[in-house]
């Protein structure tokens, strides 16, 4: 649950407009708005930027508008929602490449001087990520270790301080029934009314 006055931002990661996800996306955002929570969305397919880092961290490169627009709604958000799909085990390369541009040192989290140790800089907000696949949660999980959740929970969003980080795995949706995507639908805009 959000423990301050709901400000939600939506982040949509898949590349495909009209998808599943995008359905997943506005029902979370019909239940967020069923309790005037204040809500801001980023559309990640519709921001022009590079999503390659050709330096790494070892020189910065100027943000595109659309980023530095990002981390002002990052900032302002206390819980952040990401929406995508599960692609070789994985987030889709643009969400990966939004990640690293926005999620920057001094910005997200700063390494102490001379030191193994860093500090969470987005300490105090919360997350949903919400991932669609067509491989069964429960194979993703005990097969293959779910590589991809723990990536973007412990790898990128602990790792900022962001907590408690939870997420829903909605599949397989290949194949799924009107029925239960309907219902997959209805859970998440459920999430939305409880901001979790």
């Amino acid at each position: 649950m959000v423990t301050q006055k709901g400000k939600v931002l939506i982040i949509q990661g898949n590349p495909i407009s009209g998808s599943f996800c995008d359905a997943l996306a506005k029902a979370y955002k019909r239940g967020a708005s069923d309790v005037n929570a204040e809500i801001k969305e980023i559309i990640i397919r519709e921001i022009e930027f590079n999503p390659n880092l050709p330096f790494g961290y070892k020189k910065e490169v100027e943000l595109e508008r659309g980023l530095i627009e990002s981390q002002a709604l990052i900032k302002w958000a206390n819980h952040l929602v990401f929406v995508y799909p599960t692609w070789w085990g994985t987030m889709p390369a643009m969400l990966k490449g939004f990640i690293d541009r926005v999620f920057l040192p001094g910005f997200t989290f700063q390494y102490r001087k001379d030191s193994v140790w860093w500090d969470k800089l987005l300490k105090g907000k919360s997350a949903r990520i919400i991932v669609t696949m067509d491989t069964p949660p429960w194979y993703y999980l005990l097969f293959y270790g779910r590589p991809g959740h723990n990536a973007i929970k412990k790898s990128i969003l602990e790792f900022c301080g962001i907590k408690p980080v939870k997420i829903s795995s909605i599949g397989p949706v290949k194949h799924s029934k009107k029925s239960k995507k309907e219902a997959w639908l209805n859970n998440v805009q459920n999430l939305g009314e409880k901001l979790a």
